[in-house]
């Protein structure tokens, strides 16, 4: 994996150079016959040569519970299965994800921050993804949505690739509502407000993946592909010169939540893209380290602080909604503020 620092624009801290892959036994997935760690590992990772797990038992990089395993070895259910990667980089993250609700074929699980929730240049394991498929019997589970690196909070999964089919095409009737929660630099003179705009990216913008509130004084050739958004924002508490926004959406447009509020003069605590008028993260682009503390101190923020809190699901017109919740932010605002920030 590369570790060039241009080629991510997040912080660039590295795992050490032996990285541990850790796969959860489950009695569900075991082999009636066959329990070796080769039929193990092909399960999990098909792409796999039979020929590098072999590599890797002759070099003693698997383990079964902190014991080296042979080409006899057998798994048996609760044990914990370990491959070390010499060599092997990965972005430093954090992955104490939870699971929060599911029934047969969905998963709603918390996502902290920052994790990624599939793979990116710097992290091939250490997503939200594998880390499920490594750590429940669910190997083929499947996301049914995404969140930003940096958005913690609520997000879907399918267990599996019939049940992944079934809900994507019906995802909109899923989703009955969304609701987010933000803290954000400035206090609005609005109780609630309705934000019905259109969203897109600027041809001339110097942060490609920027969204930009389309401005109809302005040629709309500068923009690509403008997409209306609605969003209804309810501010919920204020505390000096920060305040705790609601945020619920109804489209789901890229960087919507972030690029409405920031439009609005109320950008979300921490944004490196939408705050400060995207100078960190720009900077961060150059910086061979990531930002340092002096920098996430004027941010106020490590991540972002944006929290997908509510989601309320229609599983079929017969049942009733089933809603799924988790914390907020600290009712204390501050406790939010410059936490964790020393690089």
């Amino acid at each position: 994996m590369s570790t060039n620092a241009l080629s991510s624009p997040y912080p660039v801290q590295l795992t050490q150079a032996t990285f541990s892959l850790e796969y959860h036994i489950f009695e569900a997935l075991l082999n009636t016959t066959d329990n070796s760690v080769i039929q193990y590992l092909q399960l999990h990772l098909p792409q796999l040569q039979q020929s590098e797990v072999q590599q890797w038992l002759s070099e003693q990089e698997i383990l079964i519970d902190a014991t080296t395993a042979n080409f006899d070895s057998q798994l048996a259910p609760g044990q914990m299965l370990t491959i070390n990667l010499r060599n092997h980089f990965e972005q430093e993250v954090n992955t104490q994800w939870q699971t929060l609700w599911q029934n047969d074929e969905i998963l709603a699980a918390f996502k902290p921050a920052p994790l990624a929730v599939s793979r990116t240049t710097r992290n091939l394991h250490n997503t939200l993804i594998s880390l499920v498929r490594r750590e429940t019997p669910f190997v083929k589970a499947q996301l049914l949505h995404r969140l930003d690196i940096e958005t913690s909070g609520l997000i879907l999964l399918a267990k599996d690739q019939q049940s992944d089919v079934k809900w994507k095409k019906g995802f909109q009737q899923l989703i009955e509502k969304k609701v987010y929660h933000a803290i954000v630099k400035g206090v609005p003179d609005w109780q609630e407000h309705l934000c019905e705009n259109q969203l897109a990216e600027r041809i001339d913008s110097a942060i490609r993946c920027k969204m930009y509130v389309v401005d109809p004084t302005e040629p709309i050739e500068s923009y690509k592909k403008p997409k209306a958004c609605k969003s209804i924002f309810k501010c919920l508490k204020t505390q000096g010169e920060y305040s705790l926004i609601e945020c619920r959406i109804f489209t789901g447009r890229k960087h919507q939540i972030r690029a409405q509020l920031a439009a609005l003069g109320l950008p979300i605590v921490g944004d490196k893209i939408y705050s400060h008028q995207g100078h960190f993260f720009l900077k961060r682009l150059q910086l061979e380290n990531g930002l340092i503390a002096a920098d996430y101190q004027e941010l106020g923020a490590k991540n972002h602080l944006l929290r997908a809190v509510e989601l309320q699901l229609r599983l079929s017109p017969e049942q009733d909604l089933v809603k799924i919740s988790c914390p907020s932010f600290a009712q204390d605002l501050s406790l939010e503020l410059y936490n964790n920030i020393d690089n």
